[in-house]
């Protein structure tokens, strides 16, 4: 098997790197200063399921052709358009795109582009971060990935392969004859802790303790689930009672989005939290605090472009 990995970041960089390491024939395009680190270093990741340091092929974008099985992409939401335009090139054949991007609403735009017998569907569990000398640090010994064919099951058997690749490659990896129920019990619970966490500032533990903050997990995390029921995607009970766990209960939970605002980097507020409340609102349900925790998002991301956002220096 053949594997495309769009960039070399925290996500993409720690399971390719880990598919390149158990000499699986794998293919990074980066960036200029992204390829001289790993030309200069490799690809080096800190982890507690094990270190690595291993020479990686990686090329620019005006480098790339075909004769790709696999293409794993994992930008953020609002790079989606120049991503599809980087991995066009190697999207010929049976080429088989595997996204690892938060939420549902990128579908669309990737099966209008590639077509949706190319698309599959795909989601990662995992926390890693990446340092200014291109260094992947995994931060728990999560590291999951589960991919399932959609609707049709098309590429059924490049998802299967790709999963045996990622599991002889030490991946926890998946095959699930129902990735859309999966997409949708993640989404749930990542939208909830996203607008909860982002709107308070806070843990799930801190926004617990404070007056009103259980009622406000109360109404994000049951108005989310609607939406998935009113969507045809009811969560299994093991799903509901994993996010009752993390939101329900008082847990140091916090989510990347709320990292991403305290150092002022760009954020997903319209793939994770927007696309829900419009559904939320399409089915009339209850949007009364999740409509607040997406205007808190949309007034963080205007100050943003006026560049007046303060980043948090941690002390020394």
């Amino acid at each position: 098997m053949k594997v495309l990995v769009l960039g070399a970041g925290a996500v993409g960089g720690y399971f390719g790197g880990r598919l390149a390491a158990a000499g699986v024939d794998t293919t990074f395009v980066v960036r200029p200063g992204r390829l001289a680190q790993l030309e200069r270093d490799g690809l080096v990741v800190q982890s507690p399921r094990g270190d690595l340091r291993t020479p990686v092929r990686a090329i620019q974008t005006s480098e790339l052709g075909d004769g790709y099985d696999v293409v794993l992409l994992t930008c953020k939401s609002y790079d989606l358009e120049s991503a599809m335009e980087a991995i066009a090139p190697a999207m010929t054949g049976q080429c088989v795109v595997v996204p690892m991007l938060n939420g549902m609403s990128h579908f669309d735009a990737l099966d209008q582009r590639f077509g949706a017998d190319h698309v599959a569907g795909g989601l990662c569990a995992i926390m890693t971060t990446i340092k200014p000398d291109g260094t992947i640090v995994h931060l728990s010994p999560l590291h999951r990935i589960v991919v399932g064919a959609r609707a049709g099951g098309a590429n059924a058997a490049v998802c299967k392969a790709f999963v045996d690749v990622l599991t002889t490659s030490n991946v926890d990896a998946v095959y699930s004859e129902h990735i859309e129920q999966e997409l949708w019990a993640k989404l749930v619970f990542l939208s909830s802790a996203a607008a909860l966490t982002c709107l308070f500032r806070a843990s799930v533990a801190e926004l617990r303790s404070a007056p009103g903050g259980p009622e406000a997990v109360e109404s994000i995390l049951q108005c989310n689930m609607q939406v998935a029921e009113r969507e045809g995607f009811p969560l299994k009970a093991s799903a509901v009672a994993f996010c009752k766990s993390q939101l329900m209960q008082p847990t140091d939970v916090t989510t990347s989005t709320l990292r991403d605002i305290e150092n002022g980097n760009a954020i997903e507020s319209d793939h994770i939290v927007g696309f829900m409340l419009n559904l939320a609102r399409k089915h009339n349900l209850d949007t009364s605090v999740l409509s607040i925790a997406y205007t808190h998002l949309k007034a963080y991301e205007n100050r943003r472009a006026q560049r007046s956002v303060p980043r948090i220096t941690p002390a020394a």
